[in-house]
């Protein structure tokens, strides 16, 4: 990614920042948006924000999804203002362009937008310890508690279907029956695996169809390096990257958040044997969770967190093993059985998690109790 001065100094003409504009570098190792972190010279001194252009090619309709951000975060500003919390740094704000918009399209079709820079803050990219693990978990159910009189429904579906593990389900099974570039018959066990637990993407989809599990504001993508610590006390301080924010369950943040941080083992590490779900980091994280956002979860919510764990995790190798059978037209690989790969590691994660469920379940338990919540037997 390289944006010339003159292009940057362009697209920032647009928007409504006081001051005279420095300088400008990349910042950040995503791999969806592209993002500068801008500097202008004010009175006070020098004053930093976020240039982000949205990826339209995964976010088709950037109104929708603006909508949903600057809705979320200002709802987010008032609580902070409310509860007496940081509202200079515990979330992100959107400044419009000069015409009130929330992003600026350049003639190309580009879209662009600008965020408040949130100092003396870092990021991880991995876990050092369940200290780190707890406090992301501290860090996402406190999103989730402040959220949790939001008017979901209101909330723009800016992926459909992103966690409808049903519909997941039947984009595999067409995706095996075409057997697009003859690829099903290198994968024959880990479709077995998948149809074999059928049912159990259907638990919760069926839960929220028959009421009994609320529709909430999600964030979709609780990977550790979207929550920006405190460089002072070392806290979590703001979570960010919004854009797939959306109407969904509770569950699917945390079981994905369990997914990502609990494994042993890197996503597409070959050796499945290296593979396993680490119940101190899993106790670190419910804990840390349980404490922010607790008292706003229901009994059935904390009842199937450990079961979320498992879904997330068959999900996602779900995913991947269709995008193997279908030619690898989603995912980025670098080698051809990069896919199945990744698939393969995440099944070996839902088999130990299979394994160690009824330990995840007391230790969820235990947890809940020593916050005051009850949790009633479920699957």
């Amino acid at each position: 990614m390289s944006f010339s001065e003159t292009a940057v100094r362009d697209i920032l003409s647009h928007f409504n920042l006081p001051g005279t504009f420095a300088a400008s570098e990349p910042i950040g190792c995503g791999h969806i948006n592209d993002t500068l972190c801008v500097s202008y010279r004010q009175s006070a001194g020098v004053v930093r924000y976020i240039l982000q252009r949205i990826n339209t090619h995964v976010f088709r309709n950037p109104d929708q999804l603006m909508e949903n951000v600057q809705n979320v975060t200002t709802y987010l500003l008032e609580y902070l203002r409310a509860h007496g919390g940081d509202v200079q740094r515990g979330t992100l704000t959107v400044f419009p362009t000069t015409d009130g918009r929330t992003y600026f399209r350049t003639a190309a079709g580009d879209c662009w937008r600008v965020y408040n820079y949130i100092e003396d803050t870092y990021t991880l990219q991995s876990i050092g310890d369940c200290e780190d693990f707890r406090k992301a978990g501290v860090a996402f159910g406190r999103f989730q508690q402040m959220l949790a009189d939001y008017p979901s429904d209101s909330l723009h579906e800016t992926i459909p279907n992103f966690h409808n593990t049903v519909s997941r389900f039947a984009d595999f099974m067409a995706a095996v029956e075409a057997d697009a570039v003859g690829r099903a018959a290198t994968a024959q066990p880990e479709i077995d695996f998948v149809r074999a637990r059928e049912k159990d993407t259907h638990v919760l989809v069926d839960l929220l169809r028959d009421g009994k599990l609320p529709l909430r504001v999600t964030h979709n993508d609780t990977k550790l390096n979207n929550v920006l610590f405190d460089n002072t006390t070392k806290e979590g301080l703001c979570v960010v990257d919004l854009d797939t924010v959306m109407p969904g369950l509770s569950l699917y943040d945390f079981g994905d958040s369990i997914r990502f941080g609990a494994n042993t083992a890197a996503e597409d590490e070959p050796d499945v044997a290296k593979v396993s779900l680490s119940l101190p980091l899993y106790n670190a994280y419910a804990r840390g969770y349980l404490s922010a956002a607790g008292q706003s979860l229901t009994p059935t919510e904390i009842a199937y967190l450990p079961f979320s764990a498992k879904l997330m995790t068959l999900e996602c190798g779900m995913r991947f093993l269709t995008d193997y059978l279908q030619g690898d037209t989603y995912f980025r690989t670098t080698y051809p059985t990069h896919n199945l790969v990744r698939c393969r590691t995440q099944f070996a994660l839902v088999a130990d998690i299979e394994k160690k469920m009824s330990q995840m379940l007391a230790q969820t338990i235990a947890i809940a109790k020593s916050f005051g919540k009850d949790v009633p037997p479920c699957c």
